[in-house]
């Protein structure tokens, strides 16, 4: 191999191929309605597809506690329960502001929701709606994540 072709695949192929996944916490917003459980979807800022609330880590909080506070940013959620321990994960490429992608492994921590308020900060940056688990599945385009809304 020459030394310009393994100086390729050393920075530049290998790196795109083994990219590491980042990290981040979601939320799968829960509540009782008049036919059973309801799944909170919200959507995306770019691209209107419906989603479920997740974020970066924070200093100063674990997964769970960081999950919840991405809840209540993008989707104004008040939580009756916070489980600490994850349900599952799923992932995804994330698009980032300069159009690359990113892959991301997200936890998902369940919240049992006592309310929504009218007013959270990415109000008019998002709609949200409560759906069956099983059309929440069908909604979203992460296989993983489907999965997991399946087996509620």
């Amino acid at each position: 191999m020459t030394s310009w072709l393994r100086n390729m695949w050393e920075e530049v192929a290998r790196p795109f191929i083994l990219r590491p996944h980042r990290v981040q916490f979601a939320a799968l917003c829960i509540r009782d309605g008049q036919n059973g459980e309801e799944v909170l979807l919200i959507t995306s800022r770019d691209t209107g597809r419906w989603v479920i609330p997740k974020g970066w880590p924070m200093d100063g909080k674990d997964g769970a506690e960081a999950a919840l506070q991405e809840a209540w940013e993008e989707a104004g959620v008040r939580p009756k329960q916070l489980h600490r321990d994850s349900i599952g994960h799923y992932s995804y490429d994330k698009r980032l502001n300069d159009g690359s992608t990113v892959p991301v492994r997200a936890t998902v921590y369940r919240v049992d929701v006592a309310e929504l308020a009218d007013d959270f900060p990415e109000v008019d940056q998002r709609n949200r709606k409560w759906f069956p688990p099983k059309k929440a599945a069908e909604l979203v385009d992460e296989p993983e994540l489907s999965a997991l809304l399946q087996q509620l």
